[in-house]
């Protein structure tokens, strides 16, 4: 491998990586909004009284059932982001993994080079 592969797999490398940083960030952001969403829909079920949701900076009084129809909603997609997140990180870190192969053995190739000289 030429130095010139090599500069490109090592910048390929280090995209892949933050790439794969910010899928993680990502997913574990979902994670917490799913364990926010979980315990709310565990407090609507214990309400009997009125229930107030949040939109943008305003409360707006609704109906538990509504409430609880939005919650259910928004964990579904939430669950559907972080399953194709899920996938994404898997799929970076083989391609992540590969590459890493690829520059040891170069690497690796240029330290023996280096030393039969």
């Amino acid at each position: 491998m030429d130095k010139k592969d090599l500069e490109k797999n090592l910048v390929q490398y280090q995209n892949l990586e933050r790439q794969l940083q910010s899928v993680m960030m990502q997913k574990h952001q979902l994670q917490l909004q799913l364990s926010e969403i979980d315990l709310a829909l565990k407090e609507l079920d214990k309400t009997n009284g009125e229930v107030f949701k949040s939109i943008g900076s305003i409360m707006i009084k609704s109906s538990k059932e509504e409430a609880k129809k939005d919650l259910d909603e928004r964990k579904k997609l939430s669950d559907i982001r972080v399953n194709s997140l899920k996938k994404q990180e898997d799929q970076l870190k083989v391609q992540l993994e590969d590459l890493k192969v690829i520059l040891e053995e170069a690497l690796g190739q240029g330290k023996d080079g280096a030393g039969a000289e």
